[in-house]
């Protein structure tokens, strides 16, 4: 047997095995006894092995990476995101195998190519599952992950809302505009400890006393002070943040003192909104075009020969087109209300689009996944940049919208 045999040019032969005979000739090699083998030439590997002297990354440090780069904080909260299937670790990733569905013809795919982690888009698992059989193609995608050690990782609405995700690149095809998130996400925390503030004003110092040292038994509360005047008195003003039990504890104490304390207020504290991050996109064209011209646009980002087109009220393909409201995937629920020309989605209920229609709103449906495909060879560049080209990112070659026009 012979193994990693380094050659004199510095480049490595991977895992050679052997039997040799006093008749065996390797190719590359000439016999000068039973115990040597000297080099004659040197071929470069087939891609496969070539292909070990990329960096592994550990399953973990790549879904630290993943997070960075767009946080499942970003999702909705009735998404299921994240890590879906984890073999044993330690678990390494040398390839990452985009697709946007799983199914069982994209997960045999998958195997073929050898990937280590499946990031799709949409999540393959989303309900509980009370059992792991044979039975369901769903049900059959866990087990053969698990079989073959393959991780399975969605972002799904976390991408969604992604600053750099999914509604950006759907916007990229409508032309040189402005855009902002529909629905706005939010921080995941609060910049400040508590989750309400409540301000009063004590008029004298020893009473300021006795409002202080029952702040401090209460706990879960920060406090700041500051002096005051209101109609010629000195006051100092209290303003406290604290956690919804605290408030509680403190407004119980201010209701037994009333003579402690005058003018009191209480506020709700809310998350920050994030710049750019949320769902759908209100999109404003820096030129309007006619209808039929950002249908051609659409096409021609999305790869698709037809469409669906519904016409808004007293609408022509010639009418003009200034502002788009999009949301990739099923945009029903985001785009209901929003004022525009335009309604680009995947789907959307017939009643939801009679109802856009009857407002003068023209709507064009692509089908589902066909507005969040595309988004995936982008994802495939940038996630290489991100990752330092660390692991080798393959795009899947049998994924595709299940719908298509016959």
């Amino acid at each position: 047997m012979l193994y990693a045999s380094k050659c004199t040019t510095g480049l490595y032969i991977n895992s050679i095995s052997c039997v040799l005979t006093p008749d065996t000739v390797l190719p590359g090699f000439y016999m000068l006894s039973s115990a040597h083998l000297v080099p004659t030439s040197v071929r470069l590997a087939p891609s496969w092995i070539r292909s070990s002297s990329r960096s592994f990354m550990d399953l973990k440090a790549l879904l630290s990476s993943l997070n960075d780069f767009a946080s499942l904080s970003f999702a909705e909260s009735w998404d299921n995101v994240g890590l879906l299937v984890e073999p044993s670790p330690p678990h390494t990733v040398n390839t990452l195998f985009l697709t946007n569905d799983l199914t069982e013809e994209v997960m045999e795919e998958a195997l073929q190519k050898k990937a280590d982690l499946i990031l799709s888009y949409h999540p393959p698992i989303f309900r509980a599952m009370k059992h792991i059989t044979w039975k369901t193609w769903k049900e059959r995608l866990v087990i053969r992950a698990l079989e073959n050690r393959v991780a399975i990782y969605s972002p799904h609405t976390a991408y969604d809302a992604a600053p750099q995700g999914v509604n950006n690149w759907l916007a990229k095809g409508l032309g040189t505009c402005t855009t902002r998130p529909i629905h706005p996400s939010k921080a995941p925390n609060c910049p400040t400890e508590g989750t309400h503030r409540l301000e009063f004003s004590v008029n004298h110092n020893q009473d300021l006393d006795k409002v202080m040292s029952t702040v401090k038994g209460i706990g879960d509360v920060s406090v700041t002070s500051f002096a005051a005047r209101c109609d010629d008195e000195e006051q100092t003003w209290i303003s406290l943040n604290c956690t919804q039990k605290a408030l509680m504890q403190m407004l119980a104490f201010l209701s037994q003192n009333r003579q402690l304390h005058q003018k009191t207020e209480i506020l709700s504290l809310e998350k920050p909104l994030l710049l750019d991050t949320g769902m759908g996109r209100l999109c404003t064209l820096d030129e309007s075009v006619s209808l039929a011209t950002m249908i051609e646009r659409i096409k021609q980002h999305l790869k698709l020969s037809h469409l669906r087109l519904a016409l808004g009220v007293g609408k022509t393909v010639e009418s003009p087109v200034k502002v788009v409201a999009l949301c990739a995937g099923s945009g029903g629920s985001i785009l209901q209300g929003v004022e525009a020309d335009l309604y680009l989605t995947g789907e959307m209920s017939h009643h939801d689009v009679l109802d856009a229609a009857s407002k003068g709103i023209n709507v064009i449906l692509c089908e589902h996944s066909n507005t969040e495909r595309g988004f995936l060879s982008d994802l495939q560049q940038m996630l290489g940049v991100h990752l330092e080209n660390k692991v080798n990112i393959i795009l899947s070659e049998t994924d595709r919208d299940p719908l298509h026009v016959v």
